[in-house]
């Protein structure tokens, strides 16, 4: 599994939200200026992130982003899984593959699927809180 410039960039972002949870709303071009992120790029991955209900977002004058929960709430696993769509191993293990052909003959099914449990459950160990401790 190879995390994809979104998948970095909004953890880094949702990192950054989270150190500033007790300040009212940020703006995009703080967390840009911080994280030394493009601005545009941020943009989809706000827009993500608020879509699906991680982020409270204002547009206009005196807008911004915050969390809509406190940091010990958010799992690594959770914002990965967003923006990656998987984090399975290999294609066979995705949710939703057609099933694979080889699958009861396959010899190395058992290490993907280990693999692909040990990555979850270590990824949903995790926390916002954690990361900024």
């Amino acid at each position: 599994m190879i995390v994809s410039t979104r998948g970095r960039y909004a953890l880094r972002v949702m990192v950054d939200l989270a150190e500033n949870h007790d300040k009212d709303r940020i703006p995009l071009k703080e967390i840009a200026e911080r994280q030394n992120i493009s601005q545009k790029y941020i943009e989809t991955i706000m827009t993500m992130l608020s879509k699906n209900g991680f982020v409270d977002a204002v547009q206009g004058k005196g807008g911004g982003y915050r969390l809509n929960r406190l940091p010990e709430k958010y799992k690594v696993g959770d914002i990965l899984r967003l923006t990656e769509g998987t984090l399975a191993p290999v294609a066979c293990l995705e949710k939703g593959a057609a099933p694979c052909e080889r699958k009861k003959v396959c010899k190395t099914l058992p290490v993907w699927k280990k693999l692909d449990e040990l990555v979850e459950n270590y990824l949903d160990s995790v926390t916002l809180a954690d990361i900024i401790r």
